[in-house]
């Protein structure tokens, strides 16, 4: 079974521009570690090469899981959720007009947020305090 190195660790980390690449979470001032994720899962013939690796925050990892679609919340039918090496963030999802909440506008973007709840609580809440800091969203 292949490993990750501290080298692709760092690398996935500076790709990332230290930020979770589901729900933009910034790693510094995360109360949670941070892991490298699959976005093809193992299970799902996913592989360790980098471009299928991707920086995460814990509350998304769990919840992605070995998970590749969701049902879009606006028609109900299934989408495959955002893949951040292949997809543009831009085209999937705009922030609210106060920068607290992600808001998709695709069928993979909705799934997305759905799935792996990135407006949770405690994410909007630091998104909140990091705004009126001028800290988000990161550049």
């Amino acid at each position: 079974m292949a490993e990750i190195t501290s080298q692709q660790k760092d690398f996935i980390t500076q790709r990332a521009q230290g930020c979770c690449e589901y729900c933009w979470s910034q790693l510094k001032f995360s109360p949670d570690p941070f892991s490298i994720e699959h976005i093809i899962p193992l299970s799902k013939g996913g592989t360790y090469d980098l471009a299928n690796l991707a920086l995460s925050c814990q509350g998304c990892n769990n919840r992605k899981y070995n998970h590749l679609e969701a049902y879009d919340p606006i028609d109900g039918k299934l989408a495959v959720l955002y893949h951040p090496r292949q997809q543009s963030r831009s085209e999937h999802f705009v922030w609210s007009d106060d920068f607290t909440e992600m808001m998709g506008i695709s069928p993979s973007g909705r799934a997305t947020i759905i799935r792996l709840q990135l407006n949770r609580e405690g994410v909007v809440n630091l998104r909140r305090v990091l705004t009126a800091s001028d800290l988000h969203p990161p550049t």
